[in-house]
């Protein structure tokens, strides 16, 4: 077995090793560089463009997407100032109501005890004037009552005018 070294090989080997023949070496060097240039103009160059509108279209939709969501936070932004002055108007409305009911209340109070006091000079009134119809009454019958006294002491017919004059006196009498 021979044994070969590196240093051995000169350089027109190496080369006639790896080229063995220039023909075919520029037959094949002028078919892959027309391969380099279709693939170039067929694919490269379409599938850069496509790659191009992807890019674009992606960042279009980034730029969207963070334009959205400003939106979206100005709108929660806008959303959350709109709750709370709403929970504020009901508050007031709230407290208005309130208001407005204990205003109710007291003018409902008022009314009552007006009503109250119509009716306590009512039944006052009802009081002294059954008290004057009784002392009308008693007084009535004290007439009726000296009359037949009268009449019987005098035994004597008196007429209707003199029955009122001893009846005045008598009350007169009576009533100091």
């Amino acid at each position: 077995m021979p044994v070969t070294t590196f240093a051995a090989i000169s350089g027109d080997d190496i080369i006639h090793k790896l080229i063995p023949n220039w023909v075919s070496f520029v037959t094949q060097l002028a078919a892959f560089l027309v391969l380099i240039a279709i693939v170039f103009f067929l694919a490269y160059k379409p599938v850069k463009k496509i790659i191009k509108k992807r890019q674009d279209y992606i960042e279009d939709n980034i730029k969207q997407s963070e334009i959205a969501k400003s939106r979206a936070k100005d709108n929660v932004i806008k959303s959350e100032e709109t709750l709370t002055s709403s929970h504020k108007k009901a508050n007031e409305m709230i407290e208005e109501a309130k208001k407005e009911a204990l205003k109710e209340k007291e003018a409902i109070l008022l009314e009552a005890q007006e009503e109250v006091k119509k009716l306590k000079l009512e039944s006052e009134k009802d009081i002294e004037q059954s008290k004057a119809d009784a002392i009308e009454d008693i007084r009535k019958e004290m007439v009726d009552l000296a009359l037949d006294a009268s009449s019987e002491i005098l035994s004597r017919n008196v007429n209707n005018e003199d029955n009122a004059k001893l009846a005045d006196d008598f009350i007169r009498s009576v009533k100091k």
